[in-house]
């Protein structure tokens, strides 16, 4: 004989166990110390300055563009003196013009360097994950990476100029010669390195990124050198006014075409030109996956 089948109840849904908040855990679970608050820039900022000065590259790059600009600077300031040459109008100041212009090659390499090597590492995956806001971590390294580099080439600048001033017999710099044979280098060098971090978050790769802006400051120049023809007349003339080098040199009062910008008509170009960049990189940020 069959046993009939059990009738079942009917299903119950069942109410839904409300969460409960950790700081609200009864006595006896764990309640952690640390407050939750939402991310600011401001902790974006103190990451992007921990990574800058914890790895190797960093003290490497700035060191050599320290060293550049002591050694060079000072060695041009000696070999003028030694020679015992009369410098005449030639201001005293410009002979770090040579030691900024090599140095500006190790602020381009870190400048790539600080977004390009985490592309290369895998490493913005975790800093995306970190902090999602891509501009907000785009803007932390711009920042931390803009002031460090302003307040190094500005000091050493400034000490440079201040041993060559002491070192040659020449005409004593104003204080409009100081202020851009040291803040506005200063400003042109840093925003260079901002340029290449731009080109460094568009490209993803660091030697490709190093390439390009390499070629951005010494090409214009090596191109013009070699422009023959007539036809090419103002093009050349136009490569040799704005060519990176011609542009610091006029910040140190010293261009040798006598026509082009002057003053501080360099940094306002650069600054045009990085904002431009910047505003490129700020989108494809936005607009790329990892």
């Amino acid at each position: 004989m069959t046993t009939p089948p059990t009738p079942q109840a009917p299903y119950q849904q069942q109410a839904p166990i409300p969460q409960q908040n950790w700081q609200d855990a009864p006595t006896g679970l764990y309640a952690s110390p640390i407050p939750v608050r939402r991310a600011t820039l401001g902790d974006a900022l103190a990451s992007e300055w921990t990574k800058i000065r914890s790895v190797r590259s960093t003290m490497w790059t700035l060191g050599i563009m320290i060293v550049l600009l002591l050694g060079l600077g000072l060695l041009a300031a000696i070999a003028v003196s030694t020679a015992d040459t009369d410098i005449g109008d030639v201001p005293v100041l410009s002979f770090g013009f040579f030691g900024v212009l090599l140095g500006s090659i190790c602020v381009i390499t870190l400048g790539v360097m600080t977004i390009a090597s985490e592309y290369g590492t895998g490493m913005i995956r975790t800093t995306l994950t970190a902090c999602p806001s891509r501009a907000r971590v785009l803007s932390a390294k711009a920042i931390v990476f803009f002031l460090l580099t302003f307040v190094i080439t500005t000091v050493t600048t400034a000490l440079v100029g201040a041993l060559q001033t002491a070192i040659l017999d020449g005409e004593a710099p104003t204080g409009d010669d100081w202020l851009r044979a040291t803040v506005g280098v200063g400003l042109y060098i840093a925003t260079l390195g901002l340029l290449s971090l731009a080109v460094g978050a568009l490209i993803r790769h660091s030697a490709g990124a190093i390439t390009i802006m390499i070629g951005v400051v010494l090409l214009p120049l090596v191109l013009a050198m070699f422009m023959f023809a007539q036809s090419l007349a103002d093009l050349q003339e136009a490569l040799f006014e704005y060519s990176i080098p011609s542009q610091l040199s006029a910040l140190y009062d010293a261009s040798g075409t006598g026509s082009g910008p002057s003053g501080w008509e360099p940094l306002w170009i650069m600054l045009g030109v990085t904002a431009v960049a910047m505003a490129g990189a700020y989108l494809s940020l936005e607009n790329r996956d990892v």
